[in-house]
This record gives C-alpha cells, sequence and structure tokens, in this order.
C-alpha cells in the first residue's frame, strides 16, 4: 500500500483550500469592477435640483392637498374617516357646524382644525382611499426637510389648495 503520510495530506488540502479562497478573490474582484468600468463611461445622470424643480412620477405620493370644490369651499365635511385609517395617527381634526352665515363646505360640518405631523406620516395613501368626497389628495411637493420638528405639522392653512386656483 502506498499511502501519503498524514501531513502531506493536510498540506495538500491547506493548499487547495488557499488557491480556491484566492479564484474566489479574484472572481469577486472581477464582478466588482466590471460594474465600476461598465458605468465609468456612462453619460451621468444631473439633476439640477434647486434651479428646476424634481421630476417625480404620476403615482408620487406627496405633502397632502386639502381640494375644494368648484364654487371654492372646502371638500372636508369633518368626518374624522380619514383620521381613523391612518396607521400611524398623524393627522388631527376639530369638527365644526356650517351655519348660513359662514359657510365652509358644502356638508353640515367642516374641518375648523385639520393638522398633519409629517414627523409620523407614512405616505400611506390609506387616509386618500378613506375619504368620501375626495378632499384630501397627495400633491406632489418633495420638500419636507426642517431644521425643526415643529415645522414638521403642516396646519389646515398649509395643506388647502388656494382659491382662486392660479392659471398655469
Amino acid at each position: 500500500m502506498n499511502c501519503l503520510p498524514s501531513a502531506t495530506l493536510l498540506k495538500s488540502n491547506a493548499m487547495a483550500s488557499i488557491v480556491k479562497e484566492v479564484g474566489e478573490t479574484f472572481f469577486t474582484l472581477y464582478k466588482g469592477f466590471s460594474v465600476t468600468l461598465r458605468t465609468m463611461f456612462r453619460k451621468p445622470t444631473t439633476e439640477s435640483y434647486p434651479d428646476v424643480p424634481a421630476s417625480v412620477q404620476p403615482r408620487y405620493r406627496g405633502i397632502h392637498v386639502l381640494q375644494r370644490d368648484e364654487n371654492g369651499l372646502e371638500k372636508c365635511v369633518g368626518c374624522f374617516l380619514c383620521s381613523a385609517a391612518c396607521p400611524a395617527n398623524c393627522i388631527y381634526i376639530e369638527a365644526a357646524e356650517n351655519t348660513e352665515a359662514s359657510r365652509m363646505s358644502a356638508g353640515e360640518r367642516y374641518a375648523k382644525v385639520y393638522n398633519i405631523d409629517y414627523s409620523r406620516c407614512i405616505f400611506c395613501g390609506y387616509c386618500v382611499e378613506a375619504c368620501p368626497t375626495d378632499a384630501i389628495t397627495h400633491g406632489h411637493n418633495i420638500e419636507l426637510a426642517p431644521y425643526d420638528i415643529n415645522a414638521l405639522i403642516y396646519r389646515k392653512e398649509q395643506l388647502l389648495e388656494p382659491w382662486p386656483p392660479s392659471k398655469s
């Protein structure tokens, strides 16, 4: 019987393991550098954000907008369904009754206070889906990075669509 001593067998196993590791390392380096070399000569995609507004997709969920009807009245009737549907509990509403002297919405009530805390909002869209009057929608504003966390609480005046609508 021609058996190799165990020390020689261990050396050959160690050598095979080292060769395998070196091969895997070079393969990994090849994969990484191939990505780098492929993209190095492409034209870069640049956005001139402060000068030109950023482009967003049509289904982008940005800062909410409280809509108005064709007469300029608020669509929100203070039903609290958006607040109830919100999993982050970031919508706060206080409802008040409409009077003939001061009519704010077409319904019996309107949202006297309507606040959204964007430090908690996850932009899930459940509030938009729950609204029976389509009063709340997602806008396309992406600028939501203040220095003060209290500035992330948007009030009704900030969310309400301007009236009369701008002619753009």
